[in-house]
């Protein structure tokens, strides 16, 4: 899995029949602390409802064709989650706008 930040969005309407009616995203892969880019943007299919400026969990290649819905369709990347809290090394490096810390 990789960490990676939504960057816009892509629509294709002509497309294999196995991924018709998925949402296309365009993703580019994050640091560990969410906040820089390190490698190239790429398109991934969101299984999450993920949003412009969201940071996510992608999977590539042939892990991203073993989800219920990307099972033998040929997909390379997808989104597998979007990030609440990203904590490196003890500390809280992302956390997204709108989620509230449970009080102990």
């Amino acid at each position: 899995m990789k960490i990676a930040r939504v960057i816009g969005t892509t629509i294709s309407t002509v497309k294999d029949e196995k991924i018709s009616g998925t949402k296309l995203l365009i993703v580019r892969q994050s640091d560990a602390t969410g906040e820089k880019s390190v490698g190239d943007s790429f398109v991934a299919i969101d299984l999450v409802d993920a949003g412009q400026g969201d940071l996510v969990m992608t999977a590539e290649g042939s892990s991203a064709r073993q989800t219920y819905l990307t099972k033998d369709c040929p997909v390379d990347a997808v989104i597998i989650g979007v990030l609440d809290e990203l904590e490196v090394d003890g500390q809280m490096v992302y956390r997204q706008s709108g989620i509230q810390k449970e009080t102990e």
